[in-house]
C-alpha cells in the first residue's frame, strides 16, 4: 500500500510539473485540453490545479488555469516575442485595420505593439510616435509613415527609450490613438507594467491621446504587475484573442470597456 501511495503521489508530482511547464510556454491552459494531455479526468486536473494554486503557481479561472507571474519579473523583448506569438499576431493585424489614413497614432514599446507596426504598410499619410527602437527600425522603411521619436534614455530590456525628457517631448503632440501594451490586467485593478518609469511615459502617452486601446492577449488577464499605469475607465478598448477569462470579459463590458476579439 506504502509503495502504491508513493508511486500514485510521483505521477501527481510529474504530471504537475508538466502543466506548469505548459503554462509557462501558452500562459494559460483548459482544463479539457488538460485532461485529454493526460489522459485523466477532469476532477483529477483540477485538484492538479488546485493544489498548484495554493503554492501561488497559477491562478484558475473558469475552466482553466493562468500562470501565476512574479509582480517583479522584467522579461525581455526577445523572451517575450515566443510567448504567445500567434494571438499576438492575430491582434496586430486587428488593431491595426483600426488605423485610418491620415491619423497620427502612438505606439508603445512592447512585442504586441511590434504586431501593429508589420501590418501599417498601406495606410497613407500616417504619423507614429513610438519610442520603441526595434518599432522605429521597422516603420523607417515604410514610404507612407512619418516616424516621431521621443528622446529619453534607452531601456536595453525593452529597447524603449524612457525618463522626463520623454515625458515632457509628448507634451507637445496630440494623437488620435494610442495603443498600449501591458504586463497585467484586472477589471478590478486596471493596467500595470513591470518599469515604473514606463509606466510614468504611459501615464503620459494616455493623457495625449484621443483614443486609448490596450493590446494584450489573454495570458496578461487576472495578473497585477508592479507598477500602476490607469484604471480602466480611461480606456477605450482592450484587443485581446478569444481565450480572455469570461469573468473578467464581462466584468469589463459591465464598465463600459469595449473588448475587441482577434480571431
Amino acid at each position: 500500500m506504502e509503495n502504491n501511495d508513493k508511486l500514485s503521489g510521483n505521477i501527481s508530482f510529474d504530471r504537475r510539473t508538466k502543466i506548469l511547464e505548459i503554462l509557462e510556454v501558452d500562459g494559460q491552459a483548459k482544463v479539457s485540453s488538460l485532461s485529454n494531455k493526460f489522459n485523466v479526468s477532469s476532477v483529477t486536473i483540477r485538484n492538479d490545479l488546485e493544489q498548484l494554486e495554493k503554492k501561488g503557481l497559477v491562478i484558475r479561472t473558469r475552466g482553466g488555469a493562468l500562470k501565476a507571474q512574479k509582480v517583479g519579473i522584467d522579461y525581455n523583448l526577445e523572451t517575450k516575442r515566443k510567448k504567445n506569438h500567434i494571438e499576438k499576431e492575430l491582434i496586430g493585424k486587428k488593431a491595426a485595420a483600426l488605423v485610418g489614413d491620415g491619423e497620427t497614432i502612438i505606439l508603445d514599446s512592447g512585442t504586441t505593439t511590434m504586431e501593429i507596426a508589420k501590418n501599417l504598410q498601406n495606410i497613407e499619410n500616417l504619423t507614429v510616435i513610438s519610442n520603441a527602437l526595434n518599432i522605429v527600425s521597422h516603420l523607417v522603411n515604410l514610404p507612407n509613415v512619418k516616424v516621431i521619436v521621443p528622446g529619453g534614455y534607452l531601456r536595453k530590456e525593452s529597447l524603449s527609450l524612457i525618463g522626463y525628457s520623454a515625458e515632457e517631448e509628448l507634451k507637445n503632440y496630440y494623437c488620435d490613438k494610442l495603443f498600449i501594451g501591458v504586463d497585467g490586467i484586472d477589471a478590478t485593478y486596471g493596467i500595470s507594467t513591470p518599469n515604473a518609469e514606463e509606466a510614468h511615459l504611459n501615464k503620459a502617452m494616455i493623457s495625449i491621446a484621443k483614443e486609448i486601446f490596450v493590446v494584450a492577449d489573454s495570458s496578461k488577464f487576472l495578473k497585477r504587475s508592479f507598477a500602476f499605469i490607469s484604471t480602466l475607465d480611461e480606456i477605450t478598448s482592450i484587443i485581446t484573442d478569444a481565450n480572455i477569462p469570461e469573468h473578467q470579459h464581462k466584468a469589463l463590458l459591465n464598465m463600459g470597456v469595449n473588448v475587441i476579439i482577434a480571431e
